[in-house]
């Protein structure tokens, strides 16, 4: 997402202004590009976030969930080797675990994929990072609900009794940092994120945090789970 890259360029560059900051625009899948960038810049340590995560847009494109998230992870994967990278951290998901959906699926093959590397006597260290959901990150079901909070409309939820786990930006980056200086190849971390939270709680107390009554000032409507969606 060129906007985003180009807002952490800025602020990069204003937080370590005598940093060399480096930033491109380039498709994981595009081999030719992405070779040259590794070798001219001799890259020692990736980390691999380049994914599609929405399980029920991935559930309506599976086509193009493989196409990025296993052939785009596959591309980068070779590359790395081929340049002499010497940690390769890829970001993956909870929902890699007894995968119910295309997202995923996709992630555990892409997981797969870097063990196999690992494996392989390559010279570059693969490690993987599993997490949940991270609380204000781009998806997240909280500013959700917080617009429709302001918007006055009623809050929506899949079902009245599905969990999930919950982390906060800090935590993850803690936990993918770590990763990155801990692993010593061939490792899936996990972070102990604690007990699942009820995504009805969660609605509850927010709605609560703004001085209103749930069902009485603001209505809460179950819209039943999507496709691809687990209850737990």
């Amino acid at each position: 997402y060129e906007n985003s890259l180009y807002e952490l360029e800025l602020f990069l560059k204003r937080k370590f202004p005598n940093q060399a900051i480096l930033s491109v625009l380039w498709d994981i899948l595009d081999a030719v590009k992405m070779n040259e960038i590794l070798d001219k810049n001799k890259v020692s340590l990736v980390y691999h976030a380049a994914a599609y995560k929405h399980v029920p847009l991935m559930e309506r494109e599976p086509t193009e969930a493989v196409r990025n998230n296993v052939f785009g992870t596959l591309n980068i994967a070779k590359l790395a080797v081929q340049n002499h990278v010497d940690k390769f951290v890829f970001i993956s998901t909870d929902k890699a675990v007894k995968p119910a959906n295309i997202m995923g699926a996709t992630k555990r093959v892409a997981e797969m994929i870097i063990q196999g590397f690992s494996g392989n006597d390559s010279g570059t260290k693969f490690i993987a990072v599993r997490f949940g959901n991270v609380i204000g990150s781009n998806g997240s079901v909280i500013p959700i609900f917080q617009l429709q909070i302001i918007e006055g409309v009623h809050v929506t939820i899949t079902h009245q009794e599905v969990t999930r786990y919950f982390m906060s930006i800090p935590e993850a980056v803690q936990l993918v940092m770590t990763a990155g200086a801990m692993g010593k190849g061939g490792e899936i971390f996990l972070l102990d994120m604690g007990e699942p939270i009820k995504i009805a709680d969660l609605a509850v107390k927010l709605i609560n945090s703004c001085g209103l009554v749930p069902e009485k000032d603001i209505d809460i409507r179950y819209t039943g789970l999507r496709p691809g969606e687990k209850l737990h």
